[in-house]
């Protein structure tokens, strides 16, 4: 696939994603910045500075975004019009293209006309990747906030829903993640020391303690502060995962705080299968069908493929890569798409 540089952006409401795809068509570097969007624009354009301090240039620029979701703005529309704005200032003169999902990719003027169009499209370039290696499988896409469920079938993405809204109607788009999730939202009640215990409606904790206690949470996948400011280190993750259940970490064995962790990672694993049951059963995709484990929570989805007896695939050998930035492919896959696709149509 020869051809002209592409850099992928996947505009997020807490990071910032940026991949580059050379002229060979192979994945030259991938970087994730934290973007906290909902506290202000200038966070944003310091994310964006710093990626492209690390992209360099090139002549194509392909953008995908969720963070026009954030309550910095009125509604999606707002959202996306001012991060088009954003792009057209800090990349002035650059073939700017808007990925529009099943419209494929529009210009920026025509993307300010359709924001519905542009708005929270990442996940169907992802999908649309897998759908041009793969006949059939299950895009799984767990990140530090959702989990994308997509079905493909007969080389084609296949999902139901086309936005956020019927997307969580069908189940295609579950609210969980391994890294900002409050731990309200995965239990109302857990087991602890023989007790049925209600979890407090406070944050406290997010997923992120769960799995920094069980030592499963990758390097660099928490990128924001804990949620009480403190240190991210297992005493500091039992601490937060304490005040839960309204005790003291000092109340118990650091091995009970283990314990607790594993329940809750068990049932946040629950919700995701859950939602792949459903989609497995719509789409009618066949026992052979891999799972294709993407986003930095993709640790889960090998829980998910035992359990079921499915092959799974890494998202970031779906694609060609230096050796170097391979692994971090997956964990940035719609930056990564975004700049395939626009890469792949240049060529």
């Amino acid at each position: 696939m020869p051809g002209s540089s592409v850099i992928g952006w996947d505009l997020g409401g807490a990071h910032l994603k940026a991949a580059r795809v050379g002229g060979s068509g192979a994945v030259e570097a991938v970087v994730q910045r934290p973007c906290p969007l909902w506290q202000g624009m200038p966070h944003f354009f310091t994310a964006l500075d710093e990626a492209r301090s690390v992209m360099g240039e090139a002549p194509v620029h392909a953008v995908t975004m969720t963070g026009e979701m954030v309550d910095l703005f009125r509604n999606r529309e707002e959202g996306v019009l001012a991060l088009v704005a954003a792009m057209r200032e800090r990349l002035p003169g650059s073939d700017l293209r808007f990925y529009a999902g099943r419209d494929g990719f529009v210009d920026a003027a025509t993307a300010s006309r359709s924001p519905a169009q542009v708005a929270s499209a990442n996940w169907m370039a992802s999908a649309a990747l897998v759908a041009d290696r793969l006949q059939e499988g299950l895009l799984i896409d767990i990140g530090s906030t959702t989990t994308d469920l997509v079905p493909v079938s007969g080389g084609a993405v296949a999902a139901v829903g086309a936005d956020d809204a019927t997307r969580l109607v069908a189940g295609e788009l579950v609210y969980t993640g391994v890294v900002r999730t409050p731990l309200m939202a995965l239990a109302e009640r857990v087991p602890f020391a023989g007790d049925s215990v209600p979890l407090v409606a406070e944050y406290f904790a997010t997923a992120a303690d769960v799995h920094r206690l069980l030592g499963t949470l990758p390097e660099g996948a928490d990128q924001h502060p804990a949620a009480d400011g403190g240190p991210k280190t297992v005493e500091g993750s039992a601490r937060r995962l304490a005040r839960m259940i309204g005790r003291d970490m000092e109340s118990a064995q650091l091995t009970a705080w283990r314990e607790l962790a594993g329940w809750l990672a068990a049932a946040q694993r629950r919700r995701i299968d859950e939602g792949c049951a459903l989609v497995i059963s719509r789409s009618g995709l066949s026992g052979d069908a891999p799972l294709v484990a993407a986003g930095v929570g993709r640790f889960v989805v090998r829980a998910l493929t035992a359990a079921r007896g499915r092959p799974v695939l890494d998202f970031g050998n779906l694609v060609p890569a230096n050796v170097a930035v391979r692994p971090l492919i997956a964990d940035c896959a719609p930056a990564v798409a975004v700049a395939w696709l626009a890469a792949r149509e240049s060529a």
